[in-house]
């Protein structure tokens, strides 16, 4: 049977829009019926993230906070790929503007029953002595405190439903504690430590939690970063390749899904072989 010419370029430029390092397959039905929060997903790592989840069959929710343009241009690239997703502003620090959030989100969209932890501040590596607890807390609020908060919001549905997915954005410094980056190496630790404690409490309502720690993946806020600093990362990685965004929304995907029902309370390093065992 002779192949569509205009299927064919639907298919071709399907994929000249994708991400680099994430070539979007035509959509899966993986996911179909269940509706996905990504914290932060208005660019980088967080849309790749919602492109695999969307890309498997889920609805998506594209949260920002800053940066309205970036999220209206995800969304629309979501749309374009024919995921049903919806724009949602929130500070998911805020507990007033969570509960906000999974409201709005069950209006549009249904009742959501996966969270991805994306959202994240400014990381400046700097000596212990330079650093604030004004700092600190900010590491908290994100990696700690947002976590809680959402989950907390989203329980009640995912408990009756008894089916859920909660996914922390962590990071290999903690396995590594890389120096001159102790508030967040501290914070991505407790967020380590909330998601091995909640996967024991919530596995006997069929939820699952885990982590995906990335190393350092560039992305747009990379791009300034010195060439001898990526040279020098690069150098260790023992893949020999940079890790793309689509390394870390594949393994985001396949953890929400049902083949994934019998994993809970892992770490999963996505980085090249930079940290083993």
């Amino acid at each position: 049977m002779k192949k569509s010419v205009t299927s064919g370029r639907s298919r071709a430029k399907a994929k000249a829009k994708a991400p680099k390092g994430l070539d979007i397959e035509p959509r899966s039905p993986a996911l179909d019926g269940h509706v996905a929060i990504v914290t932060g997903s208005s660019k980088g790592l967080g849309k790749a993230i919602a492109l695999a989840l969307g890309s498997a069959g889920a609805k998506v929710v594209v949260n920002y906070y800053h940066g309205r343009e970036q999220a209206q241009a995800t969304l629309a690239e979501l749309t374009e790929r024919g995921i049903v997703a919806e724009m949602i502003r929130a500070d998911v620090t805020s507990e007033r503007q969570v509960q906000k959030l999974v409201r709005d989100t069950e209006k549009k969209l249904g009742k959501p029953d996966i969270v991805v932890l994306n959202a994240t501040p400014d990381q400046p590596q700097k000596p212990i002595e330079q650093y604030d607890w004004a700092f600190h807390q900010q590491m908290l609020d994100f990696f700690v405190k947002s976590p809680f908060l959402l989950t907390r919001a989203m329980l009640p549905s995912m408990k009756k439903k008894k089916w859920g997915r909660i996914i922390n954005i962590g990071s290999e410094v903690f396995r590594r504690g890389v120096p001159n980056f102790s508030p967040y190496v501290a914070a991505k630790g407790a967020q380590a430590g909330w998601t091995r404690s909640m996967a024991s409490e919530l596995a006997p309502f069929n939820i699952t939690v885990n982590m995906v720690s990335p190393g350092w993946i560039p992305v747009e806020r990379h791009d300034k970063d010195p060439k001898a600093l990526k040279d020098g990362y690069k150098a260790l990685i023992p893949m020999r390749r940079w890790g793309v965004p689509g390394d870390v929304g594949g393994i985001i995907s396949f953890l929400a899904s049902e083949q994934a029902a019998f994993i809970t309370g892992q770490d999963v390093a996505v980085n090249g072989g930079m940290t083993v065992g």
